[in-house]
């Protein structure tokens, strides 16, 4: 069976409030998932249902085929970064892992190995009380590749990371994924998932606002927007406006025109003499898509389903 997380009409309500209300979607072999929703959309709670440490009410979380909690060395199977600060903090970084990897029937030369391909071999027995947020994230993917799983799942993985940490990790995940593993990973951070990400399972309030491609989310979010760079931005908005535009700034000299081709565009600022120095089509960021997304599910879902068939 190929590498996957398949998550089949979960449902789990924690008393009088539903965390997670029927969801249903497939972390595939050979992509990145992200996973975006706003605060208490069921981000977590799934997540803790994947890997058994709740109980659904109903349906159910599959990793590889099966319920977490029948695996019998789970670390083979899928490897988890939810807290990375879920550590003894009197305890070595490579004493943490061995105890994980004994747990799991994990050979001890692979210890060594993550450490090595995390950064920490040369901090290896200092304790993980001492360690910064950076450390700890670091330590936590080490453990969720110590069993070498085919599916992997990361919480905000860049999370205290610095800038040669992000790109570190971008390339981890992309590197996994082209090795035919199942990637899922939770973040808040656009700009890291349009990166990194192939597919995307947005969620609020327990349901899902759209199960796509990255490259369809941001073509459909595009829609047909131009932009137009110009150093008379006031007088180009205002005869675009008079022609029907809905015309947004998006830089001291950028505009971005909405309800107006791109060659009307041009014969309309021609015409007016208002000069222009670039006009192009316009592409959405991630975070554009997003914003769309949880503003304005109802209208945007429809789109996105019509673009994935």
């Amino acid at each position: 069976m190929e590498p996957s997380i398949e998550v089949r009409a979960l449902r789990k309500r924690y008393r009088s409030t539903v965390a997670v209300d029927g969801l249903s979607f497939t972390v595939r072999p050979g992509e990145v998932t992200g996973f975006v929703g706003p605060n208490g959309a069921g981000k977590s709670t799934t997540m803790r249902l994947i890997l058994g440490l709740d109980s659904p009410d109903a349906g159910e979380a599959l990793v590889n085929g099966q319920p977490y909690r029948s695996l019998r060395t789970p670390l083979t199977q899928v490897g988890a970064l939810l807290d990375a600060s879920a550590l003894h903090p009197g305890r070595q970084a490579r004493d943490h892992l061995l105890w994980l990897a004994y747990s799991n029937g994990i050979p001890k030369r692979r210890v060594d190995e993550v450490l090595d391909e995390v950064g920490l071999a040369s901090t290896a027995h200092r304790r993980a009380g001492g360690f910064s947020l950076g450390m700890q994230q670091r330590l936590g993917i080490a453990a969720a590749l110590l069993g070498d799983p085919p599916v992997l799942m990361f919480d905000e993985p860049v999370n205290g990371l610095d800038p040669d940490g992000i790109v570190w990790i971008r390339g981890l995940m992309r590197s996994l994924a082209a090795q035919g593993r199942a990637i899922l990973v939770s973040s808040h951070l656009m700009g890291e998932l349009e990166d990194t990400a192939d597919h995307l399972v947005a969620i609020g309030r327990g349901r899902v606002i759209a199960d796509t491609s990255v490259a369809k989310l941001l073509a459909a979010a595009s829609k047909d927007r131009v932009e137009v760079a110009t150093a008379q931005r006031a007088e180009a908005t205002t005869v675009l406006a008079n022609a029907g535009a809905t015309v947004t700034v998006a830089g001291p000299e950028t505009v971005v025109v909405e309800g107006v081709g791109g060659d009307r565009v041009a014969a309309l600022l021609t015409e007016a003499g208002v000069a222009f120095s670039e006009l192009r089509r316009h592409r959405a960021t991630l975070e554009e898509a997003y914003m769309d997304l949880t503003r304005g599910a109802l209208e945007f879902v429809p789109e996105i389903e019509r673009s994935a068939r």
